[in-house]
Order: C-alpha cells, then sequence, then structure tokens
C-alpha cells in the first residue's frame, strides 16, 4: 500500500485541537456545546481536581478534539484552574485557541489576548455578548482591531448562534492549514 498526500491530511487532523479559553462566565460552554453536540467528556486533568471538558466536533469536515478549559485571567497562573489552563494551552500543542470575552468588558479582557499571542499560539478573538454591548450603545469595531491584533475578530452572541458559522469557516483555516498562524499586527 503507498503513502498519499490524504494520508498526511489524515495523521494531521486525527490529533487537531481547538482550545476554548477566556475568563469565568464569558460563554465558553456554551461555545462548547454549539461546537461538540453531544460528544462530551468531562473529566479532572491529570493531578488536579480541576474538571476540563473534552468533546468531538467536525468543523469543515475536519475531526477535531475541542477542549473547554477553566475560567482564567492570566497566563501567570493564581488559582488551580489558572495552572490548569495554562498546561493545557503550552502542553496540548492546539491547532487553534479560541479567546472568548464578554464584548461588554472587552477592555479589562485583552490582557490576557496578548499575552494568548505573546506565547505564539495562533488566537481567533471572539467577541460574546456583543447583542448585550450594542443594547448598551457600546460600538466595537472588530475590523480595526483585527487589524490591530493580527487575528481573526468575531462579533458573536452565542445564546442566539450569531457569529457561530463564521467562527468555523475561521477555525477550518486553521485546522486545515490555510491559516496556521497569527497575523503580523499593523503598527
Amino acid at each position: 500500500m503507498s503513502h498519499t498526500p490524504s494520508d498526511d491530511a489524515r495523521a494531521q487532523t486525527a490529533h487537531a485541537r481547538v482550545v476554548l479559553v477566556g475568563n469565568p462566565n464569558v460563554g465558553k460552554s456554551v461555545l462548547f456545546n454549539r461546537l461538540t453536540g453531544r460528544y462530551v467528556v468531562v473529566s479532572n486533568y491529570p493531578g488536579t481536581t480541576v474538571e476540563v471538558a473534552r468533546g468531538q466536533a467536525r468543523i469543515g469536515g475536519i475531526t477535531c478534539e475541542v477542549i473547554d478549559t477553566p475560567g482564567m485571567y492570566s497566563l501567570s497562573p493564581i488559582t488551580e484552574e489558572e495552572r490548569v489552563a495554562r498546561a493545557l494551552l503550552l502542553r496540548e500543542q492546539p491547532n487553534v485557541v479560541i479567546h472568548v470575552v464578554d464584548a461588554k468588558n472587552l477592555n479589562r479582557m485583552l490582557s490576557l489576548t496578548l499575552q494568548l499571542l505573546e506565547a505564539n499560539l495562533p488566537v481567533i478573538l471572539l467577541l460574546n455578548m456583543m447583542d448585550e454591548a450594542e443594547r448598551l450603545h457600546l460600538h466595537i469595531d472588530h475590523h480595526a482591531l483585527a487589524k490591530r491584533l493580527g487575528i481573526p475578530v468575531i462579533p458573536a452572541s452565542l445564546i442566539s448562534g450569531r457569529g457561530v458559522e463564521e467562527l468555523k469557516n475561521i477555525v477550518s483555516e486553521y485546522l486545515s492549514g490555510r491559516q496556521s498562524r497569527n497575523l503580523p499586527p499593523a503598527d
């Protein structure tokens, strides 16, 4: 039996990982459920009592493992949950990291985005709760933010499903290798 390029693609995607990160209560679990449906496995991270949810998703024709990390504020861990989330990010070698933020509190949450970028992780920024931000008359120019950070920025409302298809399309680009790293940020 001969080796083909499709064998390489299957081998690459067999270990495709999408890791969800963000502060507590920003919608990571809602996104996890939207991506994985019923394929959910919750277990303690090795050597800890911290639960990590793992599930499978099929995005852009590629089967991947989706990992929902505990809430974290920083890559400099203080709590056991943050230590677990940091270990997952650095050891699991994700194909893409989706940083879920509360759009109403974006300024407060961008420091973690910057830390993820400094760690050279492939990041997508998901601005969740945009419907609530808009009701509060908060304007977020996600195109300008994407250009400034050099990463995809997607406005979303995960409860209603807004932004989920756009997110899946971009995740698919990361998983297939069409976009493997962050764009250079604007000066």
